[in-house]
């Protein structure tokens, strides 16, 4: 009986030890793995973090190696390293690996590319015959960024190679694929060298291995696109999605419309996707979002959500500029809260780029893209209309009072003073496309120098701590990942933008910039058509203005689904920010009206299409025109001339039907005319519906 007893208990202890036993980690890799560069490593390497955010019933262990390939070619090919042998004898039960990065180099990727997906699947074997119960993930490659000695002379180019091999392994074997590029992809500050993330970064790394291994997203969550009050694009599918926790169900209900509910299921990484049948305008109906799966449910509620249209409203301070500043503001203001119609999700910046030095608390937030806040969708009876957009509210307006009854407009306004194009273009875009630009920003000379030297002075307690990797709204790529990455995938009717002040004294290098910029955004809206209706920059007396105004005008009329209007009458000589914005926001929703809406009407100023001689006389032919006149009821002003010699001078001008003959004692035998070239102009030509005609030369 004494014996049994023993026995029994014997056995209760070993199956409580058993109980215990902790679930054993590997994580494999290079020196991103090891934590090189990370001070304390020892408490601040990803796999370290890792630990502390599994806790106690893990078991997790570094088994990185620095400069480590996977490649067999090399010397530090990862199985010829002890870490390897130790990671084998470990047995683990997780696995996860991250190699790659050092087979980007020259002596290796272009000689043994067609090695590395067989001798990826057989390392992953290998992790199986060391326990045949062992879950494997590999890992995307994490960032390599542009400061990289050889980012532009393979690196970059082998880095997505090699990228896309790691993803063709992950599917074909059937092991778990984390995603570690996009995470860090957009924070460089967090890559000291380029290569090695910071104890930050490596706490990013942890974190998103952790998500994927446990499955745990933080449960539903939504863009901040969506609250109360919000608009959803008409007359296309409705995509609702966000996250969940891995494998948790998600029910879509738009309460009060025609449509049922619809469900969902969280990917591996946590994503779901809802496709709603398009709707036609109208509301108020209340989105209403739950999950349920293992770890609880979870549920969002939003009410007062209307079908209509969806602009997004960017760009410089002159689409900033606030309605209660307007010449109309009196007006505009005692209007503002009975415009039920409009819409207003208003992403605000935390400090504005004035002349001023930063507090550290900003400078910490602009590192983490924390630039912009938001208190989400409002209606304008909500809203603080004297601090919104003028631009964007007369715009909105204009749409609202043409369209039908019932058609609800959502404005989504981020734009921020002073910033350059370059600014808004997504990094992958830059990498590719115009790299040059990405170099030492500060001191580059394709970055205009007002917005370099304003932009050292915000961050000079960082610089003068040696914080060069401190970032800054008018560095390249920063306002696409703070103000357009959180929007991505959101449907859009179009965009107005206005912008090109901090750009207007190169217009060459604006001419490069602006397509890409349309190109990166149509890219993150998934819209290939998305329309584009930009403010040809005012008068003002700058003197490279006129050429880069002409500049503006040929890319409307070269780019697709590009439209301008024309501010130049309605100007400050001394002034960048004129206050006459509701003549702006109108010419804007005129061309919307009849590009977007396809309505018959006359939206833009006349144009040139073409030149001929006549004697001593040019005669420029207009279109968007019936008939010519000026809009002062005065001679027309602001033509020139210039003969073979290149010398303008002063014409006279003559309207005759839809064209405009030009002459000048001065130039007997002209060959070229231009119109409005002046810093300040006081050019007058319009068409019968009173809009003005763009600065030109023929």
């Amino acid at each position: 009986m004494k014996k049994t007893i023993i026995l029994l208990l014997l056995t209760l202890f070993v199956a409580g030890v058993s109980a215990k036993e902790k679930t054993k980690v590997a994580c494999v890799g290079n020196s991103v793995t090891y934590g090189y560069g990370i001070e304390d490593r020892e408490h601040y390497s990803y796999p370290v973090q890792l630990q502390r955010m599994l806790g106690d019933d893990y078991d997790v262990r570094n088994f990185g190696r620095s400069s480590a390939t996977l490649t067999s070619r090399s010397p530090m090919a990862y199985t010829k390293q002890p870490e390897y042998r130790a990671a084998m004898d470990f047995k683990a039960d997780i696995v996860v690996i991250h190699l790659g990065l050092n087979d980007t180099d020259p002596r290796w990727w272009p000689n043994y590319s067609e090695e590395f997906i067989p001798e990826y699947r057989a390392l992953i074997d290998s992790f199986r015959v060391a326990n045949p119960k062992a879950k494997i993930w590999i890992c995307l490659l994490s960032p390599i960024g542009h400061q990289h000695h050889r980012f532009q002379s393979g690196t970059r180019d082998w880095h997505k190679q090699v990228s896309d091999a790691i993803r063709t392994v992950a599917y074909g074997v059937g092991v778990g694929l984390i995603d570690l590029f996009t995470p860090l992809y957009n924070r460089p500050d967090l890559l000291p060298d380029a290569l090695h993330p910071n104890a930050e970064g490596a706490g990013i790394l942890a974190r998103t291995v952790y998500q994927n291994i446990t499955g745990d997203y933080g449960g539903l969550r939504m863009p901040l696109t969506y609250s109360d009050n919000m608009v959803l694009q008409r007359d296309q599918p409705l995509v609702i999605s966000g996250t969940a926790n891995v494998g948790d169900k998600v029910e879509v209900k738009l309460d009060g419309s025609t449509l049922r509910k619809s469900e969902a299921q969280a990917d591996t990484w946590g994503r779901w996707r809802v496709e709603l049948p398009a709707q036609k305008a109208g509301g108020p109906y209340t989105l209403s979002i739950k999950s349920s799966g293992k770890r609880g449910g979870f549920s969002l509620k939003y009410n007062n959500v209307w079908v209509g249209d969806v602009w997004l409203c960017s760009g410089q301070s002159n689409m900033e500029f606030m309605l209660g500043n307007c010449a109309t503001a009196a007006k505009d203001l005692s209007e503002a809260p009975h415009q039920q119609r409009l819409h207003l999700l208003q992403m605000s910046a935390i400090a504005a780029t004035d002349n001023v030095e930063w507090p550290k608390e900003v400078l910490d937030s602009v590192n983490a893209l924390k630039y912009l806040t938001t208190a989400g969708w409002q209606t304008m009876e909500t809203a603080d209309a004297a601090r919104m957009s003028a631009v964007a509210y007369h715009f909105g307006k204009t749409l609202a009072e043409s369209l039908e009854e019932g058609v609800h407009i959502g404005l989504i306004c981020n734009p921020v003073g002073g910033t350059p194009a370059e600014a808004w273009i997504d990094r992958w875009t830059l990498q590719w496309d115009y790299p040059q630009i990405l170099y030492k920003w500060l001191d580059n000379d394709h970055i205009q120098g007002w917005v370099r030297g304003r932009a050292a002075k915000n961050i000079t307690q960082a610089l003068s701590a040696g914080g060069e990797l401190q970032r800054h709204p008018y560095e390249p790529c920063y306002m696409y990942e703070a103000g357009i990455r959180p929007l991505e995938g959101t449907a859009l009717k179009g965009v107005i933008w206005y912008q090109g002040e901090s750009n207007a004294h190169n217009t060459e290098l604006h001419e490069l910039l602006f397509p890409l910029l349309e190109k990166s955004w149509r890219k993150a809206f998934d819209k290939a058509d998305l329309p584009f209706y930009f403010v040809q920059l005012s008068s003002l007396n700058r003197p490279s203005w006129p050429r880069f105004r002409n500049s503006q005008r040929l890319l409307a009329e070269r780019l697709p689904y590009t439209w301008m209007a024309v501010s130049t009458d309605v100007g400050d000589s001394l002034d960048v920010h004129p206050t006459r914005k509701q003549q702006v926001g109108q010419r804007l929703a005129l061309q919307a009206l009849r590009h977007s809406y396809g309505r018959d009407i006359i939206s833009q100023g006349p144009t040139p299409v073409e030149m001929s001689r006549d004697g001593g006389s040019i005669v420029v032919s207009f279109d968007c025109a019936t008939m010519l006149r000026t809009s002062d009821g005065a001679p027309v002003r602001s033509f020139e001339v210039a003969g073979s010699d290149g010398l303008y001078h002063a014409a006279t001008a003559t309207v005759e039907g839809k064209t405009v003959r030009v002459r000048s004692a001065a130039v007997p035998s002209p060959v070229s005319v231009r119109y409005g070239w002046q810093p300040f102009t006081r050019a007058n030509l319009v068409n019968e519906a009173g809009l003005p005609a763009s600065t030109f030369i023929f």
